[in-house]
C-alpha cells in the first residue's frame, strides 16, 4: 500500500523549489544509524515504499525501521491529447519535497554491519545521492 494522505487542505499544490539545506531534521530521534539526503529531490511515493521494503527485507524484519518523511504533495499531470488551458489535471502521484540534510529512515535492534548493508541497498532504490549518519 502506497503512503498518500487521507485529507488534505487544498486538493491541488504547486510543485514549486527545493531550497536550502534542511536544519530541522539534523539528530536522529529514534535509531542509532539513518540515511540522510545529500542532495535535493522529489521522492515519489512508490520510491519510498520500495526503498522500504528493500531495507525490512535485508533485516530479516528484526529490529525496527522508522520512516521519516511522509509524501503529501500531490502531483498532477493532464492525459494525452488534451488541449491547453482547462486546469492542471488531476493528481497522478503523492511526492515529498526532499532537501539536503533530511533524515529518510532510521533503524535500531540489529547490528551495525546488517544496518548498514540494509540501508545501502534501501538508498539504491532511490534516484538521489545519500549518506549515513550514526549516533555517537
Amino acid at each position: 500500500m502506497l503512503l498518500q494522505p487521507r485529507k488534505t487542505k487544498y486538493k491541488k499544490s504547486r510543485k514549486g523549489r527545493i531550497q536550502n539545506y534542511d536544519m530541522s531534521a539534523k539528530s536522529l530521534n529514534y535509531g542509532f544509524i539513518g540515511l540522510v539526503a545529500a542532495k535535493a529531490a522529489y521522492l515519489k511515493a512508490s520510491q519510498l515504499e520500495a526503498a522500504r521494503q528493500t531495507i525490512n527485507r535485508h533485516l530479516k524484519r528484526k529490529g525496527k525501521v522508522w520512516t521519516c518523511i511522509f509524501p503529501d504533495l500531490g502531483v498532477t499531470k493532464k492525459p494525452i491529447q488534451v488541449r491547453m488551458g482547462k486546469g492542471c489535471g488531476s493528481v497522478k502521484y503523492w511526492a515529498y519535497r526532499l532537501r539536503p540534510g533530511r533524515i529518510l529512515f532510521e533503524i535500531d535492534g540489529v547490528d551495525m554491519e546488517s544496518a548498514v548493508t540494509a540501508l545501502k541497498s534501501g538508498a539504491s532504490k532511490l534516484p538521489l545521492e545519500l549518506k549515513l549518519h550514526t549516533k555517537i
